[in-house]
């Protein structure tokens, strides 16, 4: 025989329950505390106001079992019997809070919102420390304020809702912070709703409420260093999670302290944060994501792609962690293999922008340069907004698509093509405008246009007459150009500080300085202006600039060892500067100094930026000075691709192909270089340069006829 379920026949419970009610005593009405029994006067039965507890108690009791019901079985029909059921309990108790409350919070839980509000807002008249009433308001409000921040796309309608809704749920808790002061959890959800509000300094107070209560919640330190973060003030947010003993650090805290050095861009800091994390909590893809994104732009690639290769075994749906490997992989130059694991991000993603432009740059880097320029001409079609009107990111995937388009015309030598594209960048406003005119005088200068590259320094510098950045690249300009006092003279009217005493304001200025007066060749002057401003600088980037810029004026001395020294400076600050690791790598593969070293310096370099000619043409000829002519060849020719209108690139091609014995393209190579250098600034060439080339040709010319006369080629 089977017997029915008791979800075929609920009823029967019901039935079983009604009959079972006479046998309740007042304690079993609830776990809560029961109403108050009533004087014996007023509980005379049919006397208006009277109190019937016995009734009262079997109402309560259905209300009770029907209200289990409609929350286990999820019927309306139920729930509509328990408000039935509390009312007619009220009606035999009709001063009992505790039903009140009960009737309330069951209006909550069935949805019927605007009873629930009434009811409790009627408790709290007759008792304006109603706990209960007041926690329920406050739950109405909370998810109120949650439905119309998660209505996408809301009116302004909404949005004013939402404000409403905020502030009602504030003055709730406001109320239950006062009748419950030693509560951590309304102390923190107060403090919540007052950071949703901006109100920081009262966010602020509720938190160190919080801390004041529990000094070692993990809740409370957590939301103080979100408030700091949302605050834009993350070295504070930084601090108070610091607070926490590095043996009472949970997962959570390091993952926090992982992000708020992710804000602060210090990389090193949120690698081991993230690694604290993980040794914790191994299963934290967050945090090993975290890692893996700080290696990646720490120059780690090694590790990172370990992480990120861990990630996607872990989550083969991670479209970002195929993305990153394939990146990873078209720097260490497996470009076919990059073309795969990108093949796998692009099945998991439809219509990505960064899928897009990694395909885009991956073209570039294998060879297809139309396909790249097809691809970043449609990524910049697709992003175009008719009204012109941008949002910050919007402006950002534009400013990074028009800056790498530019890049390959200016390799091309589609000059106007590319200043065209800068042009897109100035009315984007601020920073974009800046770094559109910065283009275009760059663009113009790799073609050795120099009057339109002054003129289009001077066109910055009426438009923005007050930005000393735009100043300044117009005073370097007029350096450059047979003007140098003047460029010197403008560079000088932007310092604020008095004569000879370092000032903050001023460093930027005299790092400018300093390069004007190097190539210049000033090196005294340089090295003042250096002074200067080292006397102020504190951050690191600052300080690594002012050692690269040294080392360089030594270099350029020919003072080998001090510059070594500069350049170590640098690196001990940020061991994955590209630009510092193809200074000090080719000047010692130049020299042929330390060669296994140099070619460790540069292979390091271009990994981190393969795109880069000047980093292509050393590593080239440090594998020349080893005497691995293939490998050397390969990377001169990408360099001489790159970056065309660089004399020295073509004089070090040219060197290669004589010691190969291809004498022909020596000789054109050589051809080249000089072409070029008569078009180079004399600031960007070393004394005896132009005479070293002219050698080269006319030497590779005699064993040239020689070979053909010879009959060789």
């Amino acid at each position: 025989m089977t017997y029915p379920t008791r979800s075929r026949y609920p009823a029967t419970a019901a039935l079983c329950a009604a009959l079972a009610v006479s046998t309740l005593s007042a304690h079993a009405f609830s776990k809560q505390k029961p109403p108050k029994t009533a004087p014996v006067a007023d509980q005379a039965a049919g006397q208006p106001g009277a109190s019937d507890h016995a009734a009262s108690y079997y109402h309560y009791a259905l209300a009770h079992m029907y209200e289990d019901l409609a929350t286990t079985y999820g019927q309306s029909g139920y729930a509509t019997q328990a408000i039935e059921e509390y009312k007619l309990a009220l009606d035999n108790d009709p001063n009992s809070e505790f039903l009140k409350n009960g009737l309330a919070g069951l209006y909550y839980k069935t949805g019927r919102i605007r009873d629930a509000i009434l009811a409790a807002q009627e408790q709290i008249k007759l008792d304006p420390n109603n706990l209960d009433a007041h926690v329920l308001l406050g739950r109405i409000y909370l998810r109120s304020l949650s439905d119309s921040q998660g209505n996408a796309g809301g009116s302004a309608s909404t949005g004013d809702q939402s404000g409403e809704m905020l502030h009602l749920a504030i003055g709730e808790y406001t109320k239950i912070v006062e009748l419950q002061p030693k509560s951590i959890e309304n102390h923190l959800l107060l403090g919540q709703l007052y950071a949703l509000d901006h109100d920081s300094a009262q966010a602020e107070a509720q938190f160190k409420a919080a801390q004041a209560i529990d000094p070692s919640s993990e809740d409370v330190v957590l939301n103080m260093a979100r408030l700091f973060s949302e605050q834009g003030d993350p070295q504070r947010a930084a601090t108070a999670l610091n607070a926490v003993p590095v043996d009472d650090r949970t997962a959570r805290i390091n993952f926090a302290l992982g992000a708020t050095y992710d804000q602060l861009k210090q990389g090193k800091k949120a690698i081991d944060a993230y690694r604290a994390a993980l040794a914790q909590e191994p299963d934290n893809l967050d945090a090993q994501r975290g890692l893996a994104q700080n290696l990646f732009m720490d120059g780690q690639l090694d590790a990172a792609l370990e992480e990120y290769q861990a990630i996607a075994v872990a989550d083969p749906q991670d479209a970002q962690s195929y993305l990153r490997i394939a990146e990873i992989e078209r720097r260490k130059g497996q470009l076919d293999q990059a073309l795969a694991t990108l093949e796998k991000a692009k099945s998991l993603v439809q219509d990505s922008v960064e899928v897009a432009y990694n395909e885009a740059l991956l073209n570039d880097s294998m060879g297809h340069t139309d396909a790249a320029i097809e691809g970043l001409k449609k990524l910049l079609a697709d992003s175009a907004h008719a009204d012109g009107q941008y949002s910050e990111a919007d402006k950002s995937n534009r400013a990074i698509f028009i800056d790498r388009l530019a890049q390959i015309y200016r390799e091309q030598n589609r000059t106007e093509d590319a200043v065209a594209l800068y042009k897109q960048l100035l009315p984007l406003g601020g920073d974009y405008t800046v770094r559109g005119y910065q283009g275009e005088v760059d663009a113009y200068r790799d073609a050795r246009m120099w009057p339109q590259a002054t003129a289009a320094a001077q066109e910055a510098a009426q438009e923005l007459p007050k930005n000393a950045q735009v100043k300044l690249t117009l005073a370097g300009q007029l350096a450059d150009t047979g003007k140098p006092e003047e460029g010197i003279a403008m560079a000088k009217s932007l310092l604020k500080g008095t004569s000879g005493k370092p000032n903050p304001e001023d460093r930027d200025v005299e790092m400018a300085l300093a390069q004007i007066y190097s190539r210049l060749r000033r090196w005294n002057d340089a090295n003042a202006a250096l002074d200067q401003a080292q006397a102020t600088a504190t951050k690191p980037e600052d300080k690594l600039y002012i050692a690269f810029l040294r080392g360089s004026i030594y270099d350029r001395e020919k003072q080998y060892n001090q510059a070594e020294a500069e350049f170590r400076k640098a690196l001990a600050i940020d061991p994955s500067n590209a630009m510092v690791l193809n200074y000090l790598g080719y000047s010692l593969a130049d020299r042929g100094v330390r060669l296994d070293e140099a070619l460790k310096l540069l292979r390091k370099a271009v990994e981190l930026d393969p795109q880069n000619g000047s980093y292509l043409d050393s590593l080239g000829w440090a594998y020349y000075k080893l005497g691995q002519y293939p490998l050397a060849e390969e990377n001169l020719r990408k360099a001489v691709e790159r970056m065309p209108q660089e004399a020295t690139i073509h004089e070090h091609l040219g060197e290669l192909y004589e010691k190969t014995d291809q004498l022909k393209a020596a000789a054109e190579q050589y051809e080249r270089a000089l072409a070029e250098f008569s078009k180079t600034l004399p600031a960007d060439i070393e004394p005896g340069d132009v005479e070293k080339a002219r050698s080269s040709l006319e030497s590779t010319k005699v064993k040239l006829a020689k070979a053909t006369s010879s009959g060789r080629k």
